[in-house]
């Protein structure tokens, strides 16, 4: 547990990267950490885009402040469903019943339960929930970039239309709600690689109901 507090303080959203690459190996270990997070009811009703492209990257980070989408060495893009289906949750069913070696008839109640609990709700609602889901990847991915020393900067400040479009997310029912930019950090030229971790004392930050 030392290592990873230790991790987390040595994190800080990276306002410029140096030119280094992240090798694959360790981009898989980060997206399988990824795969891995916490979803409700386990459906995971998102998908990670990973983004190496320089051209690509470039071109989703012109007209936004944040420089780290261009520059970084890969962009994670966090992309919620629309709308959650019938069809999706019938897949998650017969997922679960290879993985497992189960007949899927075994999953009838459960299935019942993700049709009346999900589906009776609004599209507006369920992508939000989507959304929320990929947000909780995103902490996962942020705590896996930091175990292996891979510097990693979150944002929202980006065009979700004019990625939706150049990464074809418009096509498969997906809506990006959140970037992730990995590399590593120019320490020469971002001050803030030095700066100590502003937080607030943990006996603030938590209230212990007893």
């Amino acid at each position: 547990m030392m290592e990873l507090i230790e991790s987390l303080n040595w994190r800080y959203a990276t306002k410029k990267f140096n030119t280094k690459k992240v090798n694959p190996d360790t981009i898989d270990q980060i997206i399988n950490a990824t795969n891995l997070s916490a979803s409700s009811t386990g459906l995971q009703p998102y998908r990670l885009i990973v983004v190496e492209n320089p051209e690509l990257k470039k071109e989703l980070g012109e007209g936004s402040f944040n420089t780290q989408i261009a520059n970084s060495s890969h962009l994670l893009v966090f992309a919620a469903f629309e709308k959650v289906t019938l069809e999706q949750i019938e897949d998650y069913m017969n997922h679960i019943a290879t993985v497992r070696a189960i007949p899927v008839e075994n999953l009838a109640d459960f299935k019942n339960a993700l049709v009346n609990g999900i589906l009776s709700r609004g599209d507006e609602h369920n992508f939000q929930w989507a959304a929320r889901q990929a947000y909780i990847g995103l902490g996962t991915a942020m705590i896996a970039a930091a175990d292996l020393r891979v510097d990693s900067t979150p944002m929202e400040g980006f065009d979700p239309e004019k990625f939706d479009r150049l990464l074809g997310l418009q096509e498969k029912g997906l809506k990006s709600v959140v970037v992730l930019a990995l590399g590593y950090r120019d320490a020469e030229n971002d001050t803030f690689a030095t700066f100590k971790k502003v937080r607030l004392p943990q006996e603030e930050f938590a209230i212990t109901v007893a």
